[in-house]
């Protein structure tokens, strides 16, 4: 070995001497559910703090009043006929109630766009909102009903609303039914371990 092949071989090790092995023993990396059920529900409460840091989305501009007894209903496209009878009869279990009483428009606005947005998070299908028929209201009768109506249809995660049956409040409340969330077979793995 040359004088300069010597110091080459001397130099290397001098530069590699605080280099430790990979001790990774004998084991393969497994899939490990639990592991990554953490990891989701970990990305899931990320997206949801990000969205809620987010605006607000719904207007408080170009709503049209709804009389205080008057139905109100949406259906977007493609959702069957058979879910949106099963939804205006009251048949879907109520997985969520939200009450707007004692709130002014812009409360009922957050509460409206975050408890949709939370319920969706968690898998929820069907849920009651409360907003009173507002006979008495100002500056027009039914006017959280009428804003409801508005937002409901603003909201990507409602598929569809209708006034609810009188046993749920009747011209006074709503049903809405929420599409499923893309994680939803986690999401129900989940609820059914909590049980």
């Amino acid at each position: 070995m040359t004088h300069l092949e010597h110091d080459e071989i001397d130099t290397f090790f001098a530069e590699m001497k605080d280099v430790k092995p990979i001790n990774n023993g004998d084991k393969a990396e497994l899939y490990d559910p639990e592991k990554a059920l953490k990891e989701k529900q970990k990305k899931a409460q990320r997206q949801r703090s990000e969205r809620e840091k987010r605006v607000n989305p719904l207007s408080l501009e170009g709503v049209n009043p709804v009389p205080p007894d008057e139905f109100i209903h949406y259906q977007q496209p493609g959702i069957q006929d058979g879910v949106f009878k099963k939804l205006r009869l009251g048949k879907y279990p109520l997985e969520h109630t939200l009450s707007l009483k004692n709130l002014t428009v812009e409360q009922s606005r957050d509460a409206v766009y975050h408890t949709v947005s939370s319920c969706h998070e968690k898998g929820v299908r069907a849920l009651l909102v409360k907003h009173g028929k507002g006979e008495n209201s100002q500056p027009f009768p039914a006017l959280k009903k009428s804003y409801l109506n508005h937002w409901l249809q603003e909201l990507e995660e409602v598929i569809a609303f209708h006034t609810a049956q009188p046993m749920h409040g009747g011209f006074g409340a709503t049903y809405v039914l929420l599409k499923k969330h893309p994680e939803q077979k986690l999401i129900n793995r989940e609820k059914n371990r909590k049980r």
